[in-house]
């Protein structure tokens, strides 16, 4: 969408996580960790609202709502509904910020569209939404578990190693939040997606 023909000036930025102190540190809450980055960035605080800790933060004369739902990972299309309902935000202007162990640990990726990859939030959300045709960043958590391990992997804890590498990714990931709510989508993914 040709950012010039979007009136809408609001956002509905998701990031993907479980709520709890023993996922806080975990490759699978990532999503949480770029929304408390974007909202820190902005000078916002958090809410606790129906179903989600929430942040409604400006910029560029654009309103963001920021949300993390706490409806754990599986219901995350419970909230992402209600919150587009509530604030009236359309489907383009819905970005969901997801962990993705298809990809390389640090890698960025914007997509305008795409199934759920085997993500249990993704798959909630495209039920709830009812399409598949919505914005998401989908950040690389890498690969590195033996086979049947994938779940002890995901909500496993990141590494030093790993976190020195995403340290930069997560405020790379910001400039992609900023860029989406500003220059759209198609221009943002063809800014970032082949860095």
């Amino acid at each position: 969408m040709n950012v010039e023909k979007n009136k809408n000036l609001k956002y509905l930025i998701v990031g993907l996580g479980n709520v709890g102190a023993e996922y806080a540190n975990t490759r699978h809450n990532v999503g949480f960790v770029v929304a408390d980055a974007r909202v820190k960035d902005l000078e916002g605080s958090w809410k606790i609202e129906r179903l989600a800790s929430v942040s409604k933060v400006k910029f560029k004369g654009r309103t963001l709502v920021v949300i993390k739902p706490t409806t754990y990972m599986n219901l995350s299309g419970k909230a992402v509904k209600y919150w587009l309902d509530q604030e009236k935000i359309p489907i383009e202007n819905l970005l969901v910020v997801v962990d993705d162990i298809a990809i390389p640990l640090g890698t960025l990726r914007m997509k305008a569209k795409g199934g759920d990859a085997g993500h249990n939030g993704l798959t909630d959300i495209i039920l709830k939404l009812n399409t598949v045709d919505y914005p998401r960043l989908r950040i690389g958590i890498g690969d590195n578990f033996a086979r049947g391990q994938q779940s002890e992997y995901v909500l496993g804890e990141w590494s030093m190693q790993e976190v020195d590498v995403m340290i930069p990714k997560i405020e790379t990931a910001v400039e992609i939040i900023k860029s989406f709510t500003t220059i759209g989508i198609n221009r943002t993914m063809t800014e970032y997606n082949n860095k």
